[in-house]
């Protein structure tokens, strides 16, 4: 099956594209064509021709990997985006998700996740390694899963309006201390509200707040 996923890449370093590509094509997937930037690949990429997977740089001239994502999710949804960086950069992988993306993996990762990544985005819609519990990634990838679904559901409707604020907030691009600006606290309740929510909620990150807010319709991607 491998051998039929194809990949594309969007990176405006070529020395770490080239490298990439041949381990993709050790991987067993097949590289369908590379590009140095979003613009590039919205000039090459073929309606007729779609790839499987696209491997996105975030930062790239012209046009990054955000707008690129976006474009991507409203013009060739059927196009799994998994976004690439240097940095664990909870902003950027929420911004990310927001715009589209599937995964998030880091540009010096190992083979094997890399592999992993591009087969559960393929079987199951999403990749986000150890960011979020597992439980909270089978909730997003199945909609249809009603007990989950309702479970969530319940746990949203138990958040306190405070709760509820900092979710909304902790889907921006504010930093924590801007947040309890924003909320008129002190940053140690911020982080009171972040660990109470990463325990009562079973996630082990902002990104895992984020995803939780989406699930449930605290926050609407747009």
């Amino acid at each position: 099956m491998n051998d039929t996923i194809k990949v594309v890449l969007v990176d405006d370093h070529a020395l770490l594209r080239n490298g990439l590509a041949s381990l993709v094509n050790n991987l067993g997937y097949t590289v369908q064509y590379e590009c140095n930037n979003g613009k590039q690949l919205i000039d090459k990429i073929d309606k007729n021709n779609l790839p499987d997977i696209i491997l996105m740089d975030i930062n790239m001239p012209e046009m990054d990997g955000f707008d690129t994502t976006l474009w991507l999710k409203k013009n060739m949804p059927l196009v799994y985006v998994i976004a690439l960086s240097m940095y664990d950069d909870e902003i950027s992988i929420i911004r990310m998700i927001k715009c589209g993306a599937r995964g998030y993996i880091l540009k010096d990762t190992d083979p094997k996740e890399l592999r992993l990544a591009i087969e559960s985005v393929m079987a199951k819609g999403f990749y986000y390694s150890d960011l979020v519990s597992g439980k909270l990634v089978r909730s997003i990838q199945d909609d249809d899963d009603d007990d989950e679904e309702s479970t969530n559901r319940k746990l949203a409707v138990n958040l306190n309006e405070r709760h509820i604020e900092f979710l909304k907030l902790a889907a921006t691009e504010m930093t924590y201390k801007e947040i309890a600006e924003k909320m008129h606290v002190s940053p140690r309740t911020v982080d009171g509200y972040r660990d109470e929510l990463f325990e009562k909620l079973d996630v082990k990150s902002r990104v895992g707040l984020v995803l939780f807010a989406i699930k449930n319709g605290i926050i609407h991607l747009h």
